[in-house]
């Protein structure tokens, strides 16, 4: 049965082949952008099935932006991914750090995706079975000592404990909420090193995502289902 998806940050990476394999299989898809630049961008990378895509504009930094961006969506959703983010300055070590750089990628990576899930949450009304995903990853692990990487690690950790406490608030209305880490990626951010395709992340992250039921609730899973450690 198909469903509606909202794919926060989806005109390039993993977003992007999210909203191409969704099309794909045939769901509903509605798909943000940071600015209308970036809105004709996804169209050209879409067509000719731009046309089947709701777009919405907004920075997850904008919490009135991204508001007025949910009441202004067609219809209900049946899943909120918060996949927009950011790598941050480099280098970002503790030992040399862009404070100000970094009080912006807490609210690019670890508010942003808040920002998004408390805006839509009232668009989940009503699914059968309403799920949020918040992308992390695996460097947010407190398992995981990186500290060429500092200020990014930090926000997904810190990111990881609010999907936490979002599972428990929505536990009673019958909402899933996870962190999702991708894999390491092939992307503008994963660089090309990377062992993994944007396509094989992407397929992973569907299938998780549609296995998903309350009993996974403030989990932190990888793009195979399998558990991160904390």
């Amino acid at each position: 049965m198909s469903e509606h998806w909202l794919i926060a940050g989806a005109n390039r990476g993993i977003g992007l082949e999210l909203v191409r394999q969704l099309i794909a299989r045939g769901d509903r898809v509605t798909a943000s952008v940071r600015n209308d630049e970036a809105r004709a961008a996804l169209a050209a990378k879409l067509a000719p099935q731009h046309a089947e895509v709701e777009t919405l504009v907004f920075d997850s930094r904008d919490f009135e932006a991204v508001s007025k961006a949910a009441r202004s969506a067609g219809a209900g959703f049946d899943v909120v991914f918060a996949n927009a983010g950011a790598f941050g300055p480099s280098p970002q070590t503790v030992l040399n750090m862009d404070f100000g750089a970094a009080l912006d990628l807490f609210s690019i990576n670890t508010l942003g995706p808040l920002r998004v899930a408390e805006a839509f949450l009232p668009r989940l009304k009503g699914a059968a079975n309403p799920r949020i995903a918040l992308m992390s990853s695996e460097l947010g692990s407190m398992a995981n000592k990186n500290p060429g990487a500092a200020i990014y690690s930090a926000t997904k950790a810190a990111l990881n404990k609010l999907a936490q406490c979002l599972a428990e608030e929505l536990s009673p209305q019958g909402v899933t909420v996870v962190a999702l880490h991708p894999g390491w990626v092939k992307t503008d951010m994963g660089g090309p090193n990377a062992p993994l395709g944007v396509t094989e992340s992407a397929a992973g992250l569907l299938a998780t995502i549609d296995g998903l039921s309350l009993n996974d609730s403030g989990g932190f899973l990888n793009y195979r289902g399998e558990t991160v450690p904390w």
